[in-house]
């Protein structure tokens, strides 16, 4: 690409220059497990699905998330909060709302959206839903992505093929971040991550719900300074002790409040954060 192009842009000019029926998104951070990529392919084909993925696991073997479901406005984006994510967590128990993901599929799993690790996609379903948005730098792109596929056709995971993946070993050397996942929102890669999940929410449920998501995460500012230093007092630990922890959150979501207005206006433009 002669850049660093990021996740949607060099996968999309990979599908440009492809010549088959179907297209592999991989990451390079993944072991194939008992020729799953073959098997996969060969049910895909021989099915009505329009994309399809295998059963991502740890280094462990234990399951990894894989096949997930929408939620209403993208509500699930507020679960990596410190402390109103725990609390929407609780609510989300308690009314027995339905999970937003799949930990460990079944044989053949219907589901709204995939992990980008392993998506399996028929070129004539892409033809039809478009290519991924090059907006995105890194995150979300894959869940904006099968939005748009899953209105072709529908997404399955094959529960019984398998792919360890070793999930964010290249993003974390890039940012010189610790931790795995979803659930960081305090450095370099939390920004990016914030960002991406905003523009997708913007993309794919508007305005009104990328404002109330921006607001949720400025109003947990004051939530998590507080909450932080009466849970460390209780535990007998220094109350600043998560001060590093505060001060990056709030400096991300400072710093998304000054990309409103151009995720608003939702023209062309690479969210690239680092």
């Amino acid at each position: 690409m002669g850049y660093n192009a990021g996740f949607s842009r060099a996968n999309n000019e990979g599908i440009r220059q492809s010549e088959a029926d179907t297209v592999l998104l991989l990451n390079p951070d993944t072991i194939i497990l008992n020729n799953a990529l073959e098997l996969c392919l060969q049910r895909l084909t021989n099915s009505s699905h329009i994309a399809a993925a295998v059963q991502l696991l740890n280094p462990d073997l234990s399951p990894q998330i894989t096949g997930n479901f929408f939620m209403k406005g993208g509500l699930n984006h507020l679960l990596p909060l410190p402390y109103l994510g725990k609390m929407l967590r609780s609510i989300a128990f308690a009314a027995k709302v339905k999970k937003t993901n799949v930990q460990q599929s079944s044989a053949e799993e219907n589901v709204d959206w995939i992990n980008g690790a392993f998506l399996m996609v028929k070129k004539s379903a892409i033809e039809q839903a478009g290519l991924m948005d090059e907006d995105f730098f890194l995150y979300a792109e894959e869940i904006e992505w099968c939005s748009r596929l899953k209105k072709v056709g529908s997404l399955c995971v094959y529960g019984d093929l398998q792919t360890i993946h070793l999930q964010g070993e290249s993003i974390n050397k890039a940012t010189g971040s610790p931790e795995k996942g979803y659930f960081n929102l305090y450095d370099r890669k939390g920004l990016q991550l914030m960002v991406s999940q905003m523009v997708r929410i913007r993309k794919q449920f508007g305005v009104g719900w990328l404002l109330f998501h921006l607001m949720m995460n400025t109003v947990e500012i004051p939530v998590f300074f507080i909450c932080s230093i009466i849970d460390q007092l209780i535990h007998l630990r220094n109350p600043l002790k998560e001060w590093s922890l505060i001060a990056g959150f709030t400096k991300n979501v400072l710093t998304t409040w000054g990309l409103l207005f151009t995720i608003i206006k939702n023209k062309p433009h690479f969210y690239k954060m680092f």
